[in-house]
């Protein structure tokens, strides 16, 4: 592997230099086109007057100028096989895939989750039975946060937001007659505790419905930024446990669930909580670097790990931005596999992505405009070459979608994919311009800020610093600014406001009575269980924490007889301490 003590940016530098691009252009025929260029904007401004040069104002954009009219002098040494390449080769500017859409039609994958795992398991059912391609489930925030239904905690909230999951048997009541030995699952667990958590709950569920491991296909998500950035719960363990976790998850789910994707990155989380889209894939990528020399520095090959890693965006409103950043970022991965990690096999190299359409860009004013945003979202995620896609529901400023508007996203990407022939050419907005020269200055960018995070100390030492807390202040704070001030605008909230009512929409009723009847399956729970096996399962994970094992097999073992969400964080917390992140202004 390449020398760690020099920073990503200086290896890619240092490798890059040797070789020898040949630009796609003429240098005869680019500085013609510079002199032209120069005397049309000279005429231009001369005549029409005004800015040559715009910084567009977008919800969580990155604010990178743009000139009027772009040309080939915007991106004069671009190389055809250095920089863009053919889709499915080197370096993957233009999709994994070598046709993309045509051999593979991007997954449909919605996020589902409410009440009780039966009611969740009936929505999951429904999304299956009207074409959609993948599951996704998202739970609530007791769950998430770690806190047993019957938590004091948790009041109020079990069941809303999300699925309430408590053990195993929850889990299972979820899948009930769901094929999952035959469809992708999203298990949006976000944290590393509770993806060992969780995760183990799934795999003991799938047991129990006589399947073994290595059927199973689909992701978790295990990113510490969201534990201890993001995280709104009230107890963190340590920045450096959560990251012992995260790389925990992945060694135990690549050793032992083959067609599991073992982190999906989440920059989606950490750009709708406030950063820019640059931000958000620095971010991830820097977690995803350190991941990696964590699991060689146990021992395992690059190439052999790196095939399972997944990422996650969000993608905005800022149109072709979005679409430049997916090219662009997975240009730079492909850069930092070859010459930083030294990967050898193509697959290693890919930068895979699951995207989601901005739900902080939804508004509440004339909710049915959110079709239109999701919509125009979704295509610049397709014209980016995603792999898989939820477009976030027009209701959802209120609450978990309806089935109605739940079936509307799905119809959304259905019709892209069946009736307007975009997927029927890779990467259709290649060579222009303007996105050429767009992904070259966000892979910059990116690439920029990835250093930062290095000098720093490396991920986990920004976070332990405060570091990406700040970050993520600052740009929340003017973000609210430019929205307060109609600077960044959304039609029929902050400008064009009608001045007659909206008719009302129907709003998501939730299923009455589910912290009761969680709370009674938990009591029932604790008094059949074997609790000798569950106070001596405890214990050995516990020790496996204070130790050095994996603490995967021992979580599972926990969810096989029985334990609660909540027992097993309790252990974390004992076995770890407490940590408040140091925010300073």
């Amino acid at each position: 592997m390449a020398d760690i003590k020099k920073t990503t940016k200086e290896i890619l530098q240092q490798n890059l230099k040797n070789e020898k691009p040949q630009s796609l252009y003429n240098a005869e025929s680019v500085k013609k086109i510079k002199d032209d260029y120069g005397l049309f904007k000279e005429n231009y401004l001369e005549k029409k007057g005004g800015e040559w040069q715009s910084v567009p104002h977008t919800i969580l954009g990155s604010e990178i100028p743009r000139d009027m009219l772009y040309a080939p002098v915007h991106a004069p040494e671009l190389d055809y096989d250095f920089d863009l390449g053919y889709p499915g080769s080197e370096p993957f500017t233009r999709g994994i895939h070598p046709n993309m859409y045509r051999g593979k039609k991007f997954t449909i994958r919605q996020i589902n989750g409410y009440g009780g795992p039966e009611d969740t398991n009936q929505r999951l059912k429904y999304m299956l039975e009207h074409g959609a391609t993948g599951l996704s489930v998202i739970h609530d925030l007791p769950t998430t946060q770690m806190y047993d239904s019957d938590d004091p905690i948790s009041k109020g909230q079990v069941g809303m937001s999300g699925v309430a999951i408590d053990s195993a048997d929850d889990m299972e009541i979820l899948f009930d007659n769901v094929p999952i030995d035959k469809v992708t699952v999203s298990l949006v667990t976000h944290y590393p505790s509770n993806t060992a958590i969780l995760f183990p709950m799934y795999l003991a569920a799938a047991e129990r419905k006589g399947l073994s491991f290595d059927v199973l296909k689909g992701s978790v998500q295990n990113d510490i930024t969201l534990e201890e950035v993001v995280r709104s719960g009230p107890e963190s363990i340590p920045p450096r446990d959560c990251f012992r976790i995260q790389v925990d998850n992945i060694e135990f789910i690549k050793n032992n669930v083959p067609g599991f994707n073992f982190n999906t990155l989440n920059g989606y989380n950490l750009h709708e909580f406030g950063t820019s889209g640059v931000t958000e894939m620095a971010v991830a990528v820097a977690n995803a670097i350190e991941s990696l020399d964590e699991m060689v520095a146990r021992g395992y090959d690059v190439d052999w790990v790196a095939q399972r890693l997944a990422f996650f965006w969000s993608i905005s409103s800022d149109f072709f931005e979005e679409v430049s950043r997916i090219r662009a970022v997975r240009r730079l991965w492909y850069r930092i596999m070859k010459y930083r990690f030294g990967a050898k096999n193509p697959r290693a190299m890919w930068m895979r992505c699951h995207v989601q359409t901005s739900g902080i860009s939804l508004v509440r004013e004339e909710p049915l405009n959110n079709i239109v945003r999701a919509a125009i979202q979704s295509l610049s995620a397709v014209f980016g070459g995603v792999q898989s896609l939820h477009v976030d529901s027009y209701d959802e400023a209120y609450s978990v979608p309806t089935e109605q508007a739940a079936l509307i996203s799905l119809r959304t990407q259905q019709i892209i994919q069946e009736e307007t022939a975009i997927t029927d050419v890779v990467d259709p907005l290649g060579g222009s311009f303007y996105v050429e020269a767009l992904t070259n200055e966000i892979e910059k960018r990116i690439l920029d800020e990835v250093e930062e995070i290095e000098k720093v100390g490396g991920y986990v030492a920004a976070i332990e610093k405060g570091w990406i807390h700040n970050k993520v202040a600052a740009y929340f704070c003017r973000e609210k600014e430019l929205i307060d001030s109609g600077v960044i605008k959304f039609v029929g909230s902050n400008v064009y406001r009608s001045e007659t009512a909206a008719n009302p929409i129907e709003v998501f009723s939730y299923p009455e009575g589910v912290e009761e009847r969680q709370k009674a399956k938990i009591a029932s729970l604790k008094l059949s269980r074997d609790n000798e096996k569950v106070a001596s399962s405890l214990v050995a994970l516990e020790n496996a924490c204070r130790g050095k094992d994996n603490i995967v097999p021992f979580s599972l073992d926990c969810a096989r007889v029985g334990c609660t969400g909540g027992e097993i964080f309790k252990v974390f917390k004992k076995a770890f301490g407490l940590w408040k992140p140091p925010v300073f202004w």
